[in-house]
């Protein structure tokens, strides 16, 4: 080989090596609204298992929760967590609360604990789901506490964001982008909001 052929292959090898932790690094990347959703097995307060994928066939709303978080509190002492939470169940939505909080942090809390604090705060949901180690979260790409998502009866992530557009709590005119989102859903039509941009206090995974 000569020299500019031996430069031509270097280059081409340099170029590869450079490309390549990219591609791997996309394979790792939450999914895209649109795409399935990652399933999951994870344990309920009552000790009971959920897996995502026994969901199919319904709608299933997922909310990151973690109760030392000040917005997560506002959102349920001021009563708009649990509103939202009785009106999908009425409609026959699931909701499933998830807490990735590492067992290591200040914030954690037991199961006997959460029951008491959710239970005073009035929340329903069809279970309170604990993913300690954050395997849950990341697969999803849940960033803060709440961060919402929807997915479709066919097991597609419809919409992945804030609860609303309300991060301070001061509109009484806020867009709650779940309720809008499962609306446009139950009749069939497409989400016109699929994404924003989550606020809260940062899921407390584990390092």
């Amino acid at each position: 080989m000569n020299r500019r052929g031996q430069g031509i292959f270097l280059f081409a090898l340099i170029a590869g090596l450079t490309v390549l932790p990219g591609i791997l690094s996309a394979q790792d990347q939450p999914p895209a609204v649109g795409n399935p959703a990652p399933d999951f097995q994870l344990t309920c307060l009552d000790g009971n298992t959920h897996n995502l994928s026994e969901y199919k066939g319904k709608i299933v709303v997922l909310e990151w929760t973690n109760p030392g978080c000040p917005v997560v509190q506002r959102h349920y002492k001021d009563g708009l967590m649990p509103a939202l939470q009785k009106e999908c169940l009425d409609k026959g939505v699931v909701w499933l609360v998830i807490n990735s909080t590492n067992p290591g942090h200040a914030n954690f809390r037991p199961a006997e604990d959460l029951k008491k604090i959710y239970a005073d705060w009035k929340a329903a949901f069809t279970g309170f789901l604990m993913d300690p180690d954050g395997t849950a979260g990341k697969a999803l790409g849940a960033k803060t506490t709440p961060h919402m998502f929807i997915i479709d009866k066919e097991g597609k992530l419809a919409y992945n964001g804030a609860v609303d557009d309300d991060p301070q709590g001061t509109r009484p005119d806020r867009v709650n982008y779940v309720k809008l989102a499962l609306k446009s859903m139950s009749k069939g039509e497409p989400v016109a909001t699929t994404a924003t941009r989550p606020y809260g206090c940062s899921v407390k995974y584990a390092n």
